[in-house]
């Protein structure tokens, strides 16, 4: 093959030609030495020769132009060649074959040997396994019975230990002591008590008839027992001095299942446990409250009596009915003042009594009835809770609270005697927003348990409140006149009780938005109106009557202003009256020094000179005006300023007033000014006139100096 592909090379490089003679190459062959039979076909030879071409081996061979017989031949030659090779290898290898054969034939014995061995083993194995399916059948019926004997074992061992009464369990009840073990036992006593009533197999097993009647006798030894040992401990809470909330949590919750257990199998006893709490802390609750509120008694502050209405005379009171109260406590009648910081103290603890009587502190009632219902809140809470969780019922604590001669009995009792005497409306309107911010502690505590304690509290308090409001609205009513009556224009007593009345109630009513008051509220505005008109008309001169008005207006609104910037519909009201007054004194002041100039400009002011009328305006008419002003307008100004300083108490008020009324002056002689420019010849007298820069000067000089 290399020979071949060397030539092929060798005649590449040469330039010959790159291909074979197929004619020639054929043309050799001796077609009648190869065929041995006429029969083969040479037909389609030279395509299958043609298709080979592509083959580099067939090309090799035909580049090399080595004849089909010789190629054969060398191929036959090889063949042999290999075949010898091959013979000798395995003859070679022949001591080694015989060696393999030898020991294949060991093997084949000893397989032969394991066959029958295991041909017997086989047999065995099948033996056995019928022997282990008889086996596994005994098993199963084995486990079954096992299975069933376990759990007729365990609902037995069940059964005896359920109605089984050990000694040691017996010992406890008969002679131990109550505490934590014997609650245990008590436990243990319940569970065999209510076994043996819950099944009816087991109520009629022999076994039980036998241990049934020391069951009862326990059970009847374990009730007598916790039932002294229960009230021994609920006489505890008589003792004096006794902190009952901290006995309650630290001692008796402890013993809670005691209860459960007479629940459930002493319920005569149960009950009996039951009333004798009840009573006990009925009447250890009511002789705290009792003494607590004896105590409070002792701090009360006496605010107002039957006589301190807003329309009644301060000297129809009497001297003497005063001695006993400071002057400073008079105030409190119709002033909120600091009383209002009560609202804020809501969940401040309650009042100590010894303490604030050793400081020889006084209240008024609003502060002992929040520091009474602060600590009726807290105690009820305490007890609900307790009565909850300790007996399960919170029914109870209305036996306890309501019942006769309970707390809410020793409670109303003494409301009802301090509510017919109160005549104080500004406290009995802090202790109706007092129950109202309480509700609110109550129902955020998620406790209804003084819900209807409150609300009878409320409806009582409203009608008294409204009883006092009507009072003091039928004084301004029914007030006399005469003897109210002051020569004095500056702001009237009454009213200033009205007005801090007034301004009280509407600060206490910021928050809550109360339409009934508020109607209230304008009915005594009517009556106050209508009595500030009729004191004013006691005066003689007008002047007097309309300063009279301004003064008690005005300190009716400053009052009013300090209960909250809005005012609300009465102060406006009151500015509104203010602001007409103020207009008709202005009047009243400039026509007292300016007269003939103000009747001048409001009759022949607005009549125009180039008119024609019947009596037109001249100079000699209007020049004895102008000449008197700028005589004495200064001096005029100055008797004005001193008539406000003298006739208003509010030096602010006084200095608009002024402001106003120079302002008015200035606004008539500007119109006079005005109608003089019109009048033929008026020029004449503009020596005699005031510049308005002059009079603008001195409005401005009054107004910084007021």
């Amino acid at each position: 093959m290399a020979e071949v592909a060397d030539n092929t090379s060798a005649n590449a490089n040469n330039g010959q030609k790159s291909f074979f003679d197929l004619g020639s190459f054929v043309g050799d062959l001796n077609i009648e030495d190869e065929i041995a039979s006429a029969d083969i076909s040479l037909e389609g030879l030279e395509e299958e020769l043609q298709e080979c071409k592509t083959d580099d081996v067939v090309a090799n061979i035909l580049s090399k132009g080595t004849t089909l017989r010789e190629y054969t031949k060398g191929v036959e030659n090889n063949l042999r060649q290999v075949e010898l090779d091959s013979i000798q290898d395995y003859i070679k290898e022949s001591d080694n074959l015989v060696s393999l054969h030898d020991q294949i034939r060991d093997c084949d014995m000893i397989l032969t040997q394991m066959e029958t061995l295991l041909s017997g083993f086989q047999g065995e194995i099948g033996s056995i396994s019928s022997d282990i399916k008889i086996l596994q059948e005994k098993s199963m019926d084995m486990g079954l019975r096992l299975k069933n004997r376990k759990v007729a074992e365990s609902k037995l061992a069940k059964f005896v230990e359920d109605i089984i009464v050990p000694p040691r369990m017996i010992d406890i009840i008969v002679d131990g002591e109550v505490n934590e073990e014997y609650m245990r036992t008590l436990e243990i006593l319940s569970k065999k008590l209510k076994y043996s009533d819950a099944d009816l197999m087991v109520k009629t097993s022999k076994a039980l008839k036998d241990v049934r009647p020391e069951l009862e006798r326990l059970r009847q030894k374990a009730v007598s027992k916790v039932f002294d040992f229960m009230v021994q401990k609920l006489y505890s809470l008589r003792k004096p001095k006794t902190n009952i909330q901290i006995l309650q949590q630290s001692v008796l919750l402890k013993y809670k299942y005691i209860l459960s257990f007479l629940k459930e199998h002493g319920k005569e006893v149960y009950l009996e446990v039951r009333a004798a709490y009840t009573d006990t802390m009925n009447k250890v609750l009511s002789a705290q409250f009792r003494a607590y509120i004896q105590a409070l008694e002792k701090l009360q502050l006496d605010i107002a009596t039957s006589n301190d209405l807003i329309g009644v005379e301060t000297r129809s009171t009497g001297l003497f009915l005063r001695g006993r109260e400071p002057l400073k406590n008079r105030s409190a009648v119709f002033a909120l003042g600091e009383r209002i910081n009560i609202l804020k103290e809501i969940e401040e603890p309650p009042l100590i009594p010894h303490i604030a009587e050793a400081s020889s502190k006084k209240y008024p009632y609003e502060v002992l009835f929040r520091s009474l219902h602060k600590l009726l809140m807290d105690t009820a809470s305490s007890e609900y809770l307790f009565c909850d969780d300790f007996f399960g019922e919170q029914t109870m604590f209305y036996d306890i609270f309501a019942g006769t001669g309970g707390p809410f009995s020793v409670i109303d009792e003494h409301f009802g005697t301090i509510l017919p005497n109160s005549f104080d409306a500004i406290g009995l309107l802090l202790m109706i927003r007092i129950i109202y911010h309480h509700q609110l502690v109550m129902s955020r505590r998620r406790i209804p348990c003084l819900d209807s304690y409150l609300d009878k509290v409320n409806i009582a308090l409203w009608p008294r409140f409204k009883m006092v409001f009507d009072l003091h609205l039928n004084s301004l009513r029914n007030a006399n006149i005469r003897t109210l009556w002051e020569d004095d224009v500056h702001p009237h007593y009454v009213i200033r009780r009205y007005a801090e009345f007034t301004a009280s109630l509407i600060h206490l009513n910021v928050e809550y938005g109360d339409g009934q008051l508020e109607l209230n509220l304008e009915r005594l505005r009517m009556a106050v109106d209508d009595l500030l008109v009729k004191l004013a008309q006691m005066f003689a001169k007008q002047k007097q009557q309309t300063v009279f008005l301004i003064n008690n207006y005005d300190m009716t609104i400053s009052v009013l202003k300090e209960a909250g910037p809005d005012g609300g519909k009465i102060q406006q009201h009151f500015e509104e009256l203010l602001k007409n007054n103020t207009s008709i004194f202005v009047e009243e002041l400039l026509l007292e020094h300016f007269s003939d100039l103000i009747k001048f400009v409001k009759t022949r002011g607005s009549e125009d000179p180039s008119i024609g009328t019947e009596r037109p305006i001249t100079i000699a008419e209007v020049e004895p005006i102008v000449k008197d002003f700028a005589s004495r307008w200064k001096a005029a100004i100055e008797l004005m300023h001193n008539d406000v300083i003298t006739s208003f108490s509010n030096f602010l008020c006084g200095m608009d007033i002024l402001r106003a009324a120079l302002t008015q002056l200035l606004l008539y002689y500007t119109r006079l000014s005005d109608c003089i420019k019109r009048i033929n010849g008026g020029s004449t007298l503009n020596k005699d006139l005031v510049s308005i820069s002059s009079i603008m000067y001195e409005i401005r000089k009054y107004s910084r100096t007021f």
